[in-house]
């Protein structure tokens, strides 16, 4: 008896191997939020999106002239039986390092956590601070 090769079987198969994938959270590949940083006349200024994360689950630190940002964003199932299609986002641990420059007061340097971005704020040190000398000129 000859074997009957049906294509619509390995189509079947290729779309549930990707489906499969597709469905899997990302947690083996590194995560690393994106990040805006602004200068103004009297501090730096860090945005990071970290949607979904819990206020817990963030870390912030300076240490030796290094600002770090530490989270984990975890996977969770739903427990009511819905089943995803798609997951693209990815999940993890993740950490982003900073040179903090001199200029930086970091006994002042502050963190806020709103709608899913962390803005941190380094203040600036006084004698960083841009001044106006009015200069008198002579004839």
């Amino acid at each position: 008896m000859a074997l009957q090769h049906d294509p619509l079987a390995s189509l079947r198969f290729f779309e549930d191997a990707v489906t499969r994938l597709m469905s899997e959270p990302r947690t083996g590949r590194p995560w690393s939020p994106p990040v805006d940083i602004l200068e103004t006349e009297n501090e730096l200024v860090l945005k990071a999106d970290l949607p979904d994360l819990k206020l817990e689950d963030i870390d912030v630190r300076v240490e030796n002239e290094t600002l770090s940002i530490k989270g984990e964003r975890r996977f969770e199932r739903e427990a009511n039986g819905k089943g995803y299609h798609r997951i693209e986002r990815s999940y993890g641990s993740f950490v982003r390092s900073f040179a903090v420059p001199n200029s930086v007061d970091t006994e002042k340097v502050s963190a806020d956590y709103k709608k899913g971005v962390l803005t941190v704020t380094l203040p600036k040190k006084e004698a960083a601070k841009p001044k106006q000398v009015k200069v008198e000129v002579k004839q």
